[in-house]
């Protein structure tokens, strides 16, 4: 694990965006994971911001998102599906065919489970981008007895909904989700992860230096054999 602990958000979104523009140059097909919340926009900014340069193209790259709410239209402004767009899709030339959600209004879960995970399998991600959770979650695998395998419907926790339920002002934060699970997560040839405030102190020690167990989804990083962690200092005051 290659740690790296900057002054600010700024600085990260460069070092994880130029990480990101440098790896799309080199393979312009690249299969991106990508993840939402607030800890990746520098990073999308930093990229779009490289696009509007000229100095790399989207166009060819496929992406492939973490996790998506259930029962919340696509179009609705809360949706991952709406805010991968406004941060960082609608500023590049990336076709929308090359974009790739689980359909957390799929009449059939399970199927869908399935077709994210088989579509995975065939894509094979070569960067997974993440953030942390407060309680050392990924994507939407929250603390729990076992480390899950491929994509699943979600409960989510009481932690996740006071963290994210700011952004929902007009209508109720949805508690179910459907994501990626570790077992996916992993499959990735490299994983860039992000963090920062001081929220996150006690996951990234946890993450780092603590025992490997599902009651700290990200600790299984440890087992990854190339995981590149950003972090600043005040989610790093705990290592």
């Amino acid at each position: 694990m290659e740690i790296f602990i900057m002054d600010n958000a700024e600085e990260i979104g460069k070092a994880a965006g130029k990480l990101f523009v440098d790896a799309i140059n080199k393979k312009p097909n690249i299969v991106l994971g990508l993840a939402t919340g607030a800890s990746p926009v520098p990073t999308y900014q930093y990229i779009y911001g490289e696009y509007q340069k000229g100095n790399v193209s989207l166009r060819d790259v496929v992406t492939y998102n973490l996790d998506e709410y259930v029962d919340l239209p696509k179009s609705d402004k809360n949706s991952y599906y709406s805010f991968m767009h406004t941060e960082l899709f609608d500023h590049t030339d990336i076709r929308e065919e090359n974009v790739h959600f689980l359909d957390g209004n799929a009449a059939d879960v399970e199927a869908e489970c399935k077709r994210y995970d088989e579509a995975l399998d065939r894509a094979q991600v070569d960067i997974q981008l993440l953030g942390i959770g407060r309680n050392g979650h990924i994507g939407f695998n929250e603390p729990s007895i076992c480390f899950t395998k491929g994509a699943f419907k979600v409960k989510l926790t009481q932690s996740t909904i006071s963290a994210n339920s700011m952004y929902f002002n007009e209508n109720p934060m949805p508690h179910y989700a459907l994501t990626m699970g570790v077992g996916s997560i992993m499959k990735a040839k490299k994983i860039v992860l992000v963090a920062t405030g001081s929220a996150k102190a006690d996951a990234m020690a946890a993450m780092i230096h603590g025992e490997v167990t599902p009651v700290c989804p990200a600790s299984i990083l440890q087992f990854h054999h190339d995981v590149v962690v950003f972090m600043d200092k005040d989610a790093a005051k705990l290592l």
